[in-house]
């Protein structure tokens, strides 16, 4: 759909942004709203118990539609109160929300309250563009975040008021159907990630023929297997290796993620997780199983596709028999063991579990022909290969819905658009 353009534009004097509605005045955003920049209580005044004042201390606080408070203070020292705009001044820089109540905010956020000639939902839509610019001058060693000074002078374009209420609400409007657009993709993403589990989980515990005799297994998350299939302890199937690296070694350096299976580090390394040395690291061959103690009952446990080495702090897996790898990674990596896994691990609290060879090697697994595994292993390949694409196209229409949001935003709140006859 093609929006009209306003009959008369000038020049903002802003040389990214080029002209504006003729009509239109070019402001810092603090002469059309007061910012009021977070302060953190000493901890000793804050509690998660609900008693006091909620308190935000940054944009991880922020739910999907309003705040979602994870502690209370007592004496908050700065305040936002309701329908004051939230900004997020450091990590990341320009997360907005809307306050719902009164809370406490800290250093991470400022509270942006707008002056009685300034319509709220316009500038909390034209906040979406400020940030961009403050991008632009975030500094910072630990993280990056942007001063008071440099919020309130942003840049921001201003119509006379009732126009801005017009194009706040054409935006609430327009961005409403596009958000719910983007809700539909992402539900779609979550049935298709339940029904890549489920397709998984049938077929390393059901196999592949519906009419194949069953039998109860005596396991209780794994139920009645196939009745020519064979059930052996993890110990049986995989043996703990300890081969340590070579000093000043060359090797491709693993992890194992609990997303995205066991991948070489290096691609992490701009984000800081360089390793200074893998000396003393361990020997991983292709298709040895990594097993991260500490995270295996969340996922982080699968087959390596590279030679390499990785941290002592993870057990190798290798096979004692003949099997296929990729089938136990199937099933290792589907979520069905994930609470057995988490049974199993020795530790005080769930960030301190660790799941150690002895315990998880007790554990009965199924162990189907040969033959059957590769057949199970060709078959997921093949419908999860479908799935995967499904899930590609949904994630390929929500950044198309998203870059189209931001568009419109941008043109509207800049008067690229002239939306002042358009009725909804």
């Amino acid at each position: 759909m093609s929006f009209p353009r306003y009959p008369e534009y000038k020049d903002s004097g802003v040389e990214w942004l080029g002209a504006v509605p003729v009509h239109w005045d070019v402001k810092r955003l603090k002469n059309i709203a007061s910012i009021n920049m977070g302060q953190s209580p000493s901890s000793d005044d804050c509690t998660q118990e609900e008693v006091g004042q909620p308190f935000l201390q940054g944009n991880a606080d922020f739910g999907e539609n309003f705040p979602t408070p994870r502690s209370y203070c007592a004496v908050a020292t700065k305040i936002a109160n309701a329908d004051d705009i939230l900004f997020s001044v450091r990590a990341p820089v320009g997360a907005i929300n809307i306050a719902d109540q009164a809370y406490g905010i800290g250093r991470g956020l400022c509270a942006i309250t707008t002056a009685k000639c300034s319509s709220m939902r316009f500038v909390f839509h034209a906040l979406h563009l400020m940030k961009y610019e403050l991008f632009s001058v975030a500094t910072g060693s630990t993280y990056e975040a942007v001063s008071t000074d440099q919020v309130a002078n942003a840049v921001c374009f201003v119509p006379p008021t009732d126009e801005q209420t017009k194009i706040a609400a054409f935006l609430d409007h327009e961005t409403a159907k596009i958000d719910a657009l983007v809700a539909e993709q992402r539900r779609l993403m979550e049935l298709l990630k339940e029904k890549r589990q489920a397709v998984i989980s049938n077929a390393v515990t059901r196999g592949l023929n519906p009419d194949a005799p069953m039998k109860p297994s005596g396991v209780e998350w794994l139920g009645e297997v196939p009745e020519h299939w064979d059930l052996m302890a993890t110990k049986r199937l995989f043996r703990l290796v300890v081969e340590p690296a070579p000093d000043d070694n060359d090797h491709e350096l693993l992890s194992i993620y609990t997303e995205i299976g066991v991948r070489p580090r290096k691609s992490l390394e701009a984000k800081g997780n360089k390793a200074t040395t893998t000396d003393g690291y361990w020997m991983v061959k292709k298709g040895d199983l990594i097993v991260n103690k500490l995270l295996a009952w969340m996922g982080a446990i699968g087959i390596s596709d590279y030679d390499g080495v990785t941290s002592p702090a993870y057990d190798i897996l290798r096979q004692k028999i003949p099997l296929k790898p990729r089938f136990y990674d199937f099933l290792f990596r589907c979520g069905i063991l994930f609470t057995e896994f988490r049974r199993y691990s020795r530790g005080i609290m769930d960030m301190r579990l660790r799941l150690y060879f002895d315990e998880l090697g007790q554990l009965l697994m199924p162990y189907p022909p040969i033959v059957e595994q590769q057949e199970i292993i060709e078959f997921l390949q093949t419908e999860l290969a479908k799935l995967d694409e499904l899930g590609i196209e949904a994630k390929r229409a929500i950044d198309l819905l998203q870059e189209r949001r931001t568009a419109l935003i941008s043109a509207a709140v800049t008067g690229q658009i002239d939306v002042r006859g358009i009725t909804k």
